[in-house]
């Protein structure tokens, strides 16, 4: 389901770019997105939740932005970081204990792994790096150029270095 939400929501905004001619903000994303999940109530309702996390680049206001929502399609904006999901009591332990507003992009990842590793340690439905079978959490920058991937080869070299810290 929330990978049909995903594509259904990528399809929605194109479709809203050719008839407006221009792209919707991203705060009309995240109400957009706020009423698909919205929408997914009663299958929400069945087991099949959908509660995602929306962040980007408002060329408006020149500043990122992070929404959180609930099941009930609630859009609330975070100020500095967000989780979701079933460790995500245990990922946000980790961000509120390690955030700092001056953070780099470096720092952010290994912030963010280390967030994953705890939450993963700690709740058996949260998948976290499996350097042994090399398998590696997707992980992304979003600023004013854009959403840019980081190469699996850097994310596998920030967990090593996570888990010789930890050892």
């Amino acid at each position: 389901p929330a990978i049909e939400m995903v594509k259904i929501f990528q399809v929605q905004l194109e479709h809203y770019e050719k008839v407006e001619g221009k792209e919707l903000s991203l705060e009309g994303k995240a109400n957009q997105l706020s009423g698909m999940v919205r929408g997914n109530l009663p299958a929400a309702m069945q087991g099949l939740a959908v509660v995602p996390l929306f962040a980007g680049y408002d060329d408006r206001r020149g500043i990122g932005r992070l929404y959180q929502f609930d099941v009930t399609g609630g859009r609330y904006e975070e100020r500095d970081y967000a989780t979701s999901g079933s460790g995500s009591l245990h990922a946000s332990t980790v961000l509120k204990l390690g955030f700092r507003n001056d953070m780099d992009a470096d720092a952010a990842i290994d912030l963010a792994l280390r967030a994953l590793w705890h939450a993963a340690d700690e709740d058996s439905a949260t998948g976290g790096p499996d350097p042994i079978r090399g398998i590696y959490p997707i992980v992304a920058t979003i600023d004013s150029d854009g959403f840019s991937k980081v190469a699996e080869e850097h994310v596998a070299e920030r967990v090593a270095v996570l888990t010789d810290g930890l050892r």
